[in-house]
């Protein structure tokens, strides 16, 4: 195997990289404004928004994200939607913005599916009698769950959102079907460029490994902090 093709292509993987961070980041991001409210939902007393929030996980998890992503992709094109280009941006990213916001939508509604059932988890965790004292003080239901219930709740969930996160970073290589310029549409260019069908992406995986280890540690040694405080 020959790796001398890094001389003049580590740049693409760092670019890559820095793609990949930025999309999961901010399709987390995404992911947990969505997965929150449709928790609320879930736990909440109103049934119908309570099943229009179970149908929409049970949906987004029984489909392929490839699927979800060619919806989201190519379906709104179909019907004459597509996001807006913003050129300075795609400029100093190096990306076409229109189709990375594209993959960050798809990514953050699917994650949102996920961070759904770590809400709903971290809500359900919360002693009864921590929101039963909260209402003799005179607290009302919204008051309760936005400053007894939620606060600990994503205390709690805190282990798991960050792995969360984690597997959307691995799971991002899949925007690179639609020309997103990350990890490993950058692997796949340079396996292009090189003709060497198969050392491009053994760097691909060892940069994603060098982005996810360190994470995975970081919040075990989080995780063990938080259960020692306990």
């Amino acid at each position: 195997m020959k790796f001398n093709f890094l001389a003049k292509y580590w740049s693409y993987y760092l670019i890559g990289a820095k793609n990949t961070i930025l999309l999961a980041i901010l399709a987390v991001a995404f992911g947990v404004l969505i997965g929150l409210t449709l928790a609320l939902a879930r736990v909440g007393k109103n049934k119908p928004l309570g099943f229009l929030a179970t149908a929409y996980v049970e949906f987004i998890r029984g489909t392929p994200l490839l699927v979800q992503l060619f919806i989201i992709y190519y379906g709104l094109q179909a019907i004459g939607i597509r996001f807006p280009d913003i050129p300075f941006v795609s400029k100093i990213l190096g990306i076409n913005f229109a189709d990375f916001m594209a993959g960050v939508i798809t990514m953050g509604i699917n994650s949102g599916a996920y961070v759904c059932e770590i809400f709903r988890s971290g809500i359900q965790s919360i002693d009864k009698g921590q929101t039963e004292a909260a209402r003799s003080l005179g607290l009302s239901e919204r008051k309760t769950l936005r400053f007894v219930v939620i606060p600990q709740a994503i205390r709690n969930v805190l282990p798991a959102l960050g792995n969360e996160f984690i597997v959307v970073i691995k799971e991002s290589s899949i925007v690179s079907v639609i020309g997103i310029a990350d990890l490993m549409y950058k692997a796949n260019t340079v396996r292009g460029n090189t003709y060497q069908p198969f050392e491009p992406l053994l760097v691909a995986a060892l940069m994603y490994f060098l982005i996810t280890f360190p994470l995975s540690k970081l919040l075990a040694r989080i995780e063990r902090r938080m259960r020692s405080n306990v």
